[in-house]
């Protein structure tokens, strides 16, 4: 009687390349999902400037910055961008800066007009929220935007 037991090459192979096409597979579905979860940041966090927008507009007659302008700057260091925006919007809380993914800003006067939902039309007393993403982060260069009229391209 034979008494060797054990697999061959062959089914050791086949067994290696299946387990290859499988992480194939899923590797990228993986990445999908990191972006995904990534930019779930950025449209929670301008849902929550629209909201206290709102609020503001509501006490005040006006939307954030006021004269009209710009609140914040894209692709900005995030301590000193994020408290640009607190100061004016004190419920603004975005998580701690250094986690953050997407930098913020507020342009007041503007408003999402047009095919291109970036092309930004002038609009007296309107706002524009934008998140763009931060350097060699997941997102890099990957722009958002909500404005008063909850127009948004995401």
């Amino acid at each position: 009687m034979d008494s060797n037991k054990g697999f061959t090459l062959v089914e050791l192979i086949i067994v290696i390349t299946i387990i290859g096409i499988l992480a194939m597979l899923a590797v990228p579905a993986y990445v999908g999902q990191q972006q995904s979860a990534t930019r779930s940041e950025a449209y929670q966090n301008l849902e929550a400037l629209r909201l206290l927008e709102e609020q503001r507009f509501a006490e005040n007659a006006a939307y954030a910055p006021d004269p009209p302008g710009a609140l914040g700057a894209a692709g900005a260091s995030q301590p000193g961008n994020i408290a640009l925006i607190q100061g004016v919007l004190t419920g603004f809380q975005p998580g701690p800066a250094a986690n953050l993914s997407f930098s913020y800003q507020i342009v007041s006067g503007q408003q999402i007009t047009g095919a291109n939902p970036l092309a930004f039309g002038a609009l007296a007393g309107c706002f524009t929220a934008i998140a763009t993403g931060n350097t060699a982060s997941r997102v890099t260069n990957e722009t958002f935007a909500i404005d008063c009229n909850n127009n948004k391209n995401f």
